[in-house]
């Protein structure tokens, strides 16, 4: 069985993304260099989160400005990468990140607990870091880095319960094993009734070896 959110809740939550990070400074331009240290600045505005990845000089002469925006999220210094040759098309199974990709890109609701366990289990094999938290009417909203590619994942915490945590295990190694479909069938339905042992925060997950 496949986990399935309250829809009505999650229509009112800030829509989970990827933002990738620049390859040129925000203020001046110019082209980050490979090994190049670079500041991002996470915003939380009207339409989502925005990101803005500026060059060392650039910040330097508005710090004192950027980091006193009131819609401030989250900054932090990172070192530019410069992205590696595009490699050939494989057919191969879905690991947890290429998985997590697709799930964000999509921005399929019925999927917005799968994406959150991913990135849990991504976190705790350090493929991402948490670097910052933000709430929308009431939902924690999670953002991640990768830290080799800069890229942000947004990924809103459903608020699963202990008794609906097996189900969603079961319908993510479904997805590592088979993919994600193309066209979708038909999901069961799982009891969304309140328990006493609620899973409020990535470090409360069980194990997910098996997967």
């Amino acid at each position: 069985m496949e986990w399935t959110p309250d829809t009505a809740a999650l229509e009112s939550m800030i829509e989970w993304h990827i933002q990738s990070r620049a390859h040129a400074c925000r203020v001046s331009g110019r082209q980050f260099h490979d090994g190049e240290t670079y500041h991002t600045l996470l915003l939380d505005t009207k339409a989502g989160f925005e990101r803005m990845d500026l060059c060392v000089d650039s910040f330097k002469e508005a710090a004192a400005e950027l980091l006193a925006k009131a819609n401030l999220v989250s900054h932090w210094k990172g070192v530019y990468e410069a992205p590696p040759p595009v490699p050939p098309d494989a057919i191969r199974k879905d690991d947890a990140e290429s998985l997590l990709r697709k799930l964000l890109e999509r921005r399929e609701e019925r999927h917005a607990a799968a994406a959150f366990i991913l990135a849990v289990m991504l976190e705790r094999k350090r493929i991402l870091r948490v670097k910052g938290q933000s709430r929308d009417n009431g939902r924690r909203i999670f953002i991640y880095e990768h830290p080799k590619s800069g890229d942000l994942f947004t990924v809103v915490d459903p608020d699963l319960q202990l008794n609906q945590l097996a189900a969603v295990q079961c319908d993510v190694a479904n997805l590592l094993e088979h993919g994600l479909p193309d066209e979708a069938p038909a999901i069961a339905s799982v009891s969304l009734e309140p328990t006493e042992e609620p899973f409020n925060a990535p470090s409360e997950i069980p194990s997910l070896a098996p997967l």
